[in-house]
């Protein structure tokens, strides 16, 4: 095919800016000029991937600026108030949004959004341009028939289990909330001359022409409220942190990694490290107790326990998931959909520890598979992970469906279906152009 110019917008942290590289790159392969366009703190990201970048505010804070970070992730990671704090982040510059993603996208040919950045449907909307949005997990579709685990009400996932009337009524609620948040939206929809259209963070983040389920097919299967054009693609896999200068697991690493038995692995992701408390002082006790070797991939040196590390635990800030959690004998992390598939990649039981979000939900559906345990966050500590993880190594029908799971997501290429989908579009097979009353008349 003719190289094209493809703009992948999208915000967030590592788990929302990796799968956009992995695409990008095979973008790249096929001779296609892909441009990431997010967060200006991801340039040197870019650059170090080799991926062209275009900076969409709001700015998020640089590396170095620990406490600002650390308040904005403690408001986030809430689980009643996160997404109200995660639409404060965005909402407010959404004019701001608008005007570098439509710079961004003079001369592309085709854009693909991240369900967050709401200004990528007025862009495409506003320029006429091949549009494909994208959710990274399962929750983005709030679907009645596969109903959600919510972080601020868990238990009104067995509620809205009992019948898809039950989740109708609970969305009708939830719609009233969203569209006074999401006033700001419709407010600049009628500036563009664009019509209302529908509720941006529920049916108005779909592309009309393709939706790409950016997850693994053990996560979650089509439902009948899905956009009947959405394809389930597999996770597109990307885990290099780059510009911390990290590209390959540390010497040190590998060295505590063949020094003895495999360990139990605890991270927090990339966002709950900045609220870990005293999640890494719990995860050593619960390791001790259970005789095992524990690696901390601790994200930041504010998370490194004080005082010499008992013998059989190592700490390091980062590294690879696909290179060391294989190497586990089961791993701890937070439920984000990135770590998440990673997890499920490695082939090793699971217990995931939900902060708020997604998270939550994501946790659910790797229990429902049988190669992991859920046990939310305010539950964690050395007694609860000790009997969690107890069970969890000494139950071998764990072990043995995160083996199950691993050969299907190992199988599945996630970046590769992505890109077969976005050629599809662009070779316009795939591409219906916006109905004539979703388009300005300017």
């Amino acid at each position: 095919m003719e190289s094209k110019r493809i703009v992948l917008s999208t915000y967030g942290s590592f788990g929302d800016i990796h799968p956009y590289i992995a695409v990008a790159l095979e973008l790249q392969r096929r001779g296609h000029r892909p441009v990431i366009a997010t967060s200006e703190i991801y340039r040197e990201k870019m650059d170090t991937s080799g991926v062209d970048f275009r900076p969409v505010r709001p700015d998020m804070p640089a590396p170095d600026q620990l406490d600002e970070i650390a308040r904005i992730v403690e408001e986030v990671m809430d689980p009643k108030r996160g997404p109200e704090a995660v639409g404060n982040l965005i909402i407010p510059h959404l004019r701001d949004i608008y005007a570098d993603l439509d710079a961004a996208t003079d001369g592309a040919d085709l854009l693909l959004t991240h369900p967050l950045p709401f200004a990528g449907t007025m862009v495409a909307q506003k320029k006429n341009l091949p549009w494909i949005s994208s959710v990274l997990a399962p929750a983005s579709f709030l679907s009645v028939y596969d109903p959600i685990v919510p972080p601020q009400w868990p238990w009104l996932y067995h509620l809205m289990r009992l019948s898809p009337w039950v989740g109708r009524g609970v969305m009708a609620l939830a719609t009233i909330k969203l569209d006074q948040m999401s006033k700001p939206v419709y407010d600049l929809r009628l500036e563009l001359g664009l019509p209302r259209g529908e509720q941006p963070l529920i049916k108005g983040q779909h592309s009309p022409t393709k939706v790409l389920a950016l997850f693994s097919k053990v996560m979650a299967e089509p439902q009948p409220d899905w956009p009947a054009h959405t394809v389930i693609t597999g996770f597109p896999f990307y885990d290099r942190r780059d510009y911390f200068g990290e590209t390959k697991v540390a010497s040190e690493l590998l060295e505590f990694l063949d020094a003895g038995t495999p360990p139990i692995i605890f991270t927090l992701g990339s966002s709950a490290i900045w609220v870990a408390r005293n999640f890494y002082l719990d995860s050593i006790a619960a390791a001790q107790r259970l005789g095992r070797r524990a690696l901390l991939l601790i994200g930041n040196a504010r998370n490194l326990p004080a005082g010499p590390l008992p013998e059989g635990v190592a700490a390091f800030e980062y590294a690879p998931y696909s290179e060391v959690l294989p190497r586990g004998c089961a791993i701890v992390h937070q439920g984000g959909v990135g770590t998440t598939g990673q997890g499920l990649r490695s082939g090793k039981p699971v217990l995931v520890v939900p902060h708020a979000h997604d998270q939550f939900d994501n946790g659910n559906r790797v229990a429902k598979l049988g190669c992991g345990r859920c046990l939310p966050r305010p539950r964690y500590n050395a007694e609860t992970a000790t009997n969690e993880l107890r069970t969890l190594l000494d139950t071998p029908s764990y072990s043995e469906a995160a083996v199950r799971v691993a050969e299907i997501v190992r199988a599945e290429r996630g970046a590769v279906v992505a890109v077969d989908e976005i050629e599809r579009v662009l070779g316009g097979t795939d591409f219906s152009l916006w109905p004539k009353n979703q388009v300005s008349t300017d």
